[in-house]
């Protein structure tokens, strides 16, 4: 269904009061376009960390130009940013990451440099693994608000204490300096679920 008739339903429920606001979901910069011109997004959610940075390239600035918010899924690298997995970590046969091509034993092994760097960087700063890496996207821009998952309180606890974590302008360079010579290795998703993303 284009993209432009969807956008036009939701037109008129939010003209009708049944719906405040709206946005998408893994949307391209093109489909997002076509969008806006029919009815303004409040927001666009897709993933976004220091294990995958592509947003940068062009989703940001698009969504910049047009006032839309940017909601990042996976802040935390489905768990890989916090320090917790290694070559030699399993997962339950239900869990997503068995077939994510950046949790084989290879690549998380080949990734362990991502995460030294910010296990570095929360030693400097105070904070734990996870506190960093929300708070290397909340200093990104002020338009954009990290969706961390948790089962546990202590974990939500942590998460929010990200807030208190200031990075300053030099901090931010360095890691974004370091972040820039590391080559992350495996791909975020298996090719067909890749395919069903940013268009």
């Amino acid at each position: 269904m284009p993209i432009e008739e969807v956008a036009g339903a939701v037109k008129e429920l939010i003209q009708d009061g049944k719906v405040n606001h709206w946005g998408l979901s893994e949307a391209g910069v093109e489909t997002i376009r076509r969008a806006h011109k029919v009815q303004p997004l409040t927001a666009v959610q897709s993933e976004y960390s220091m294990w995958w940075r592509r947003p940068e390239e062009e989703l940001l600035p698009t969504l910049e130009e047009l006032g839309i918010g940017f909601v990042p899924f996976s802040p935390l690298g489905k768990g890989f940013l916090t320090g917790q997995f290694d070559k030699h970590s399993k997962f339950e046969s239900s869990d997503f990451r068995n077939v994510v091509p950046r949790f084989t034993p290879e690549n998380l092994d080949a990734n362990q440099v991502l995460v030294d760097l910010i296990k570095t960087v929360a030693s400097e700063k105070d904070a734990t693994p996870a506190q960093i890496a929300l708070a290397w996207l909340l200093a990104q821009k002020p338009w954009i608000v990290p969706i961390p998952g948790t089962r546990k309180l202590e974990r939500l606890v942590e998460n929010l204490g990200a807030v208190d974590v200031k990075l300053t302008p030099v901090e931010l360079r360095d890691i974004n300096s370091a972040l820039s010579k590391i080559a992350i290795a495996g791909d975020r998703y298996p090719e067909e679920l890749e395919k069903r993303t940013g268009r």
